[in-house]
């Protein structure tokens, strides 16, 4: 019995160092997102996104040596599962996470990965991601403050609108957007006859539309998600409010065109440059690479600066020969690559540095042209 109960022992034992074994071989990326819910089409981006350029490494050989393991957790862009899901994915032994796509979702799993010493990086704008200073943390897009900057110089002094209406959710990203715009077209002398915000989700947005139209302004710009801007363009239509309409980065999406339907046609939406518009052979091969696996087009610019973000991790770690996350982090706040949105560069804020705002007219079969700066 002593003996069979050794043999047991040593049976166990190599069991568990067999699947220690394995784990040592892998390197683990999560990917937190909004898999589910209404910005589910881009969470799927993203994640799709996430796990191409790990199969594309993995066909290579892995990174260092090692495959790479992706990871999903379902946040569904709430603050309250984003915090479920950055424990969770920390449980599981990842050393870097992509996401998540709101800046609430974002912000709310933060100290988590901080403490554990897990890089992460996300697409969400809102300024206050980077108060914190987190070591960990590297943003692959532009803050509210400078795309604030970029809208209010355009409707003031480009197309010189003279009443101004700004629409929000009561989102964080949405919030901190539209008081940055309303702050900067003040500063430039610009006179906003509305700042109000609706209930994100709740489809009917006529009640606020219809106080808009009684200010006859000559421009809505509104600072929240794609899910509620397409609806609110098309609505802003079945009222006659002939306002222009212009939506903030978030409204970058295929279906803020579905939703509007055919009122979609000359909105505008400010945002980095879409990825079709990127001038580089990385990224038009990347994009290549999406559409031949999953069967269509990446969602929009966010996914692609997400996999921005998880190329800069894993190139940082060829290069220095390490998965030690803290002399990854060391290293990118030093030094610039090439990423498929163009140079990736961050302070020791973890805020990229650089990039090119553009005004996007949507055509009338939703796709889009540049209407500023003039090509």
């Amino acid at each position: 019995m002593k003996k069979l109960f050794s043999l047991s022992l040593m049976l166990m034992a190599s069991a568990i160092f067999a699947v220690a074994a394995f784990a040592a071989d892998t390197i683990k990326v999560g990917v937190q997102a909004p898999i589910t819910g209404e910005y589910a089409n881009e969470g799927q981006g993203i994640d799709n996104a996430a796990r191409l350029l790990a199969d594309q490494y993995n066909a290579k050989g892995g990174l260092l040596g090692k495959k790479l393991e992706v990871f999903t957790c379902d946040d569904e862009g709430q603050a309250m599962k984003a915090a479920i899901c950055a424990k969770e994915l920390v449980e599981k032994g990842v050393i870097m996470v992509i996401g998540s796509y709101t800046s609430s979702a974002a912000e709310a799993a933060q100290r988590t990965y901080y403490r554990a010493g897990v890089l992460q990086t996300t697409d969400g704008t809102s300024d206050s991601l980077v108060k914190e200073g987190y070591w960990t943390f590297f943003r692959n897009s532009n803050p509210n403050s400078a795309a604030a900057t970029f809208t209010a110089e355009y409707m003031v002094k480009v197309a010189k609108f003279k009443r101004i209406a700004i629409i929000s959710d009561h989102s964080s990203y949405a919030t901190g957007l539209a008081d940055a715009v309303t702050a900067e077209v003040k500063k430039l002398k610009g006179n906003v006859v509305y700042a109000g915000k609706i209930k994100a989700n709740s489809q009917n947005f006529t009640p606020v539309l219809t106080s808009v139209k009684a200010l006859n302004p000559d421009v809505i710009y509104f600072a929240g998600y794609y899910s509620d801007g397409g609806l609110i363009r098309a609505q802003q239509k079945q009222l006659g409010i002939n306002a222009e309409f212009i939506g903030g980065d978030a409204n970058d999406n295929v279906d803020f065109a579905k939703l509007a339907g055919a009122a979609a046609k000359d909105a505008k939406i400010i945002n980095v440059p879409t990825p079709d518009m990127l001038p580089y052979d990385s990224a038009k091969k990347f994009l290549a690479a999406y559409k031949a696996k999953y069967g269509k087009e990446i969602p929009s610019i966010w996914s692609l600066l997400n996999a921005d973000g998880m190329l800069a991790f894993l190139t940082a770690m060829e290069k220095l020969k390490t998965t030690d996350t803290k002399k990854v982090s060391d290293w990118l706040h030093k030094n610039t690559l090439n990423g498929y949105s163009g140079k990736l560069k961050w302070d020791t804020r973890g805020e990229r540095v650089g990039s090119t705002f553009m005004v996007y007219n949507i055509k009338a079969d939703g796709s889009y042209g540049v209407a500023y700066p003039k090509q």
